[in-house]
């Protein structure tokens, strides 16, 4: 296996790679904002409760990963 493949597949495991999950998960809430926006504009309780599960799922997400930097600490994949 060549080094730059080793690499990419290292890149998730990386600092790197978590900030770049959590900015994707992040974007997530946007999507959600909108869809909380339209539930209630069209009083959908049923949307409105699949908003909230939804945004309790990118709330959770973003815990994990946080914690992952937490642990991980200056041990970063690509660094070494």
């Amino acid at each position: 296996m060549s080094k730059a493949l080793s690499k990419a597949k290292g890149f998730k495991k990386s600092k790197s790679g978590t900030y770049l999950s959590m900015a994707t998960t992040a974007y997530g809430a946007v999507g959600i904002a909108k869809q909380v926006k339209k539930a209630r504009l069209e009083h959908d309780t049923l949307r409105l409760i699949d908003a909230a599960v939804s945004a309790a799922a990118i709330v959770t997400g973003l815990a994990l990963l946080v914690r992952e930097l937490k642990r991980r600490g200056e041990d970063d994949v690509l660094l070494g």
